[in-house]
């Protein structure tokens, strides 16, 4: 009864410890620097969340509402010049040479090397809109650029 327990958790915590450790010593700051991780704050992320869905509502009808509807597409061929027919024009105008997901590169590789709302927003609402509209490919970099970001220091004037 008076024998120790040879399970392996003298050896779990042991290898745990410390790096717990560096976690709450590391936790919200980069090693070495005084500056914070950029994050949102929540009033911030809730208006990211909604540029975010307002991008995606919006690449979601100009695909499956406006370009791909064949009714739509052969009426503005046809003449027709109403407000549908110049809106898929400039989505068409914009997805094809990639403008989308440049624009969303672009920012987020701002976003990256000088973290702020404004380059987050505009990364946000181009790479929504890409992926939905054909630009899949540098939107999702940009996203992923724009995950990479989080990790940077705030910048000075916030």
């Amino acid at each position: 009864m008076g024998a120790p327990r040879n399970d392996g958790s003298e050896f779990f915590t042991a290898l745990v410890a410390p790096l717990r450790f560096r976690a709450e010593k590391l936790s919200g700051t980069l090693r070495g620097m005084n500056r914070p991780l950029y994050r949102p704050t929540p009033r911030q992320a809730i208006g990211l969340a909604v540029v975010a869905l307002a991008a995606l509502c919006y690449g979601f009808v100009m695909r499956y509402g406006v370009i791909q509807n064949s009714a739509i597409g052969i009426a503005c061929e046809t003449g027709g010049g109403g407000l549908v027919c110049a809106s898929r024009r400039v989505a068409i105008a914009l997805f094809q040479p990639q403008v989308f997901g440049i624009v969303a590169l672009g920012a987020a590789v701002l976003n990256w090397l000088r973290p702020s709302l404004v380059p987050f927003a505009v990364t946000l609402l181009a790479a929504g809109c890409g992926i939905v509209l054909y630009n899949v490919a540098l939107s999702s970099l940009a996203v992923a650029v724009l995950i990479l970001s989080l990790a940077r220091p705030a910048s000075a004037g916030g």
